[in-house]
């Protein structure tokens, strides 16, 4: 029968002898310290940014404004891969001052499956819009709708141009972005501030 007045009792019971090194506190640390770095990778895994943006303050406003409830992608991850596919979550009004190029509009507030129905659901899509606020939310909508390679844009079009990424307007490269508004266009560093 097992001793029910004491804690140890009860271990004692389950676990053996009750002798230093058969403790499940012991087996427990053993199992954590072999685990972690298997958790560390899942990090990678389910496609966290691996590069912070390159301003500690900007990071600091990101982590506390994201949910990273969706797969993310560093811009230098971003810039380096031909075969991505990006949609413009921003108002149609940022858009046209300038945009990443190639980039498709979808919008935000109206947003629409509809305007991603030519872009193949197994397509590497990263959606973006200033700081990544509005693009998270949208890709958890194309994940929803069955988007399996589809990720957020850390930092937006914000850090894509911090870290000197080229942007468009319909007449080719531009220095113009636009940066939403003054509160938020502090965290734009270089390119020539639009409102």
């Amino acid at each position: 029968m097992a001793h029910i007045d004491s804690e140890w009792g009860l271990r004692k019971k389950r676990y053996g002898k009750g002798v230093k090194g058969n403790r499940p506190g012991r087996f427990l640390f053993a199992f954590w310290l072999a685990i972690l770095p298997v958790l560390g990778s899942l990090t990678a895994i389910e496609g966290r940014a691996q590069q912070p943006v390159a301003d500690p303050e900007y990071a600091e406003r990101l982590e506390s404004l994201l949910s990273h409830s969706v797969p993310e992608i560093a811009v230098s991850d971003a810039a380096g891969r031909d075969s991505l596919v990006f949609l413009d979550s921003r108002s149609l009004e940022e858009f046209v001052v300038s945009r990443i190029p190639g980039a498709y509009w979808v919008g935000f507030d109206d947003f629409s499956l509809d305007r991603v129905s030519a872009v193949p659901r197994d397509q590497a899509v990263v959606v973006y819009c200033s700081v990544g606020y509005r693009s998270e939310k949208i890709t958890e909508e194309l994940r929803a709708a069955g988007f399996e390679d589809v990720s957020n844009l850390y930092g937006g079009i914000f850090e894509w141009v911090n870290q000197g990424q080229p942007v468009e307007d319909r007449s080719g490269p531009t220095e113009k972005i636009h940066a939403y508004n003054r509160a938020w266009g502090r965290w734009l560093r270089r390119g020539h501030k639009v409102y």
